[in-house]
């Protein structure tokens, strides 16, 4: 696995002067996958989306790959699509160069519309890899919630107001619906934490066959933080067993990082405006249901590890 060292040392294939936000995670997550991709050739896709509408501003683009933009829904269809075309062509020896494959979506993208797409893709064993950013709503249409914003978050479709208190469901766990699928490679990892992601992209790409990594992206638009702690909420939500740092390797669980002393789910949340609303004490019961999941979730998480 290639050190920070040697990554610096390889060329930029996300390169900078796009129209992200300032702190945006979503940039982060493409610069550093496309640094772990190595030398070998890359051929990419995003969906429609937060990392797609920055990146790709006619005339300019910030990918110094081949690049499709996709649909909201299709980015798996597309690249699978195209890996098959590759393999005909390789086939005909028309193609004689190992080719990598790598699509990118939202959460918006990928949990929910993008998902019969995304399924497809994973069962028929496409040699892909599949990166979502996941930074738990719609952003770039105005902050709509998704099925990966958590309980409680207010968005512009889950307000805080008199009916609710923000969203009153639970998120959809998609890794594990992926890792359902029997494919050989899946994992999470988050925005703050650079040796875990690119040692998890390169061992993705090394695997061959369908692979899947869902990144935890903290927005400051849409979560409601100062940009410089965008790194900084995304560690922090693996400190309180939010976001669990782990892969499943041909069926095999493993945690890659276990915190010394769990820290309360309130540390992460209460730095974001978009729970605001659930430090006022009538809230009090929510923030219980919540940490009280995150402790299920963890404790079932740990049982598939044996631990």
């Amino acid at each position: 696995m290639a050190n920070l060292k040697e990554l610096a040392a390889r060329g930029d294939k996300f390169t900078g002067g796009h129209r992200a936000c300032a702190g945006c995670g979503a940039t982060i997550v493409a610069r550093q996958a496309l640094l772990a991709a190595g030398d070998k050739p890359v051929v990419a896709t995003c969906a429609t989306g937060c990392l797609e509408v920055v990146s790709t501003i006619f005339p300019y683009t910030a990918w110094d790959v081949p690049f499709i933009h996709s649909a909201f829904e299709n980015s798996a269809a597309t690249i699978s699509g195209v890996e098959a075309a590759y393999k005909s062509l390789k086939r005909q020896g028309t193609v004689t160069e190992d080719i990598r494959f790598m699509a990118f979506g939202g959460d918006g993208g990928t949990y929910d519309i993008g998902l019969q797409a995304l399924s497809g893709a994973m069962e028929r064993g496409h040699n892909m890899l599949y990166i979502c950013y996941d930074n738990q709503a719609y952003m770039n249409t105005g902050i709509q919630r998704s099925s990966a914003t958590p309980k409680g978050s207010a968005t512009t479709t889950s307000p805080n107001g008199k009916k609710i208190p923000g969203k009153v469901q639970f998120r959809k766990n998609l890794t594990e619906i992926i890792a359902a699928h029997g494919i050989p490679y899946v994992a999470q990892s988050v925005v703050g934490n650079w040796s875990d992601f690119t040692k998890k992209v390169e061992k993705a790409l090394a695997k061959g066959g369908p692979a899947f990594i869902a990144v935890l992206q903290p927005c400051r638009l849409g979560w409601g933080y100062p940009p410089e702690l965008t790194a900084e909420l995304g560690r922090l939500a693996v400190e309180t067993n939010f976001w669990p740092l782990y892969e499943v390797e041909d069926g095999k669980y493993k945690i890659n990082y276990t915190p010394k002393e769990r820290k309360p789910i309130t540390e992460w949340m209460f730095q974001q405006e978009r729970f605001r609303h659930l430090k006022r004490p009538e809230n009090q019961a929510i923030l219980e249901e919540i940490q009280k999941d995150i402790d299920l979730r963890w404790e079932t998480l740990g049982k598939k590890c044996n631990l």
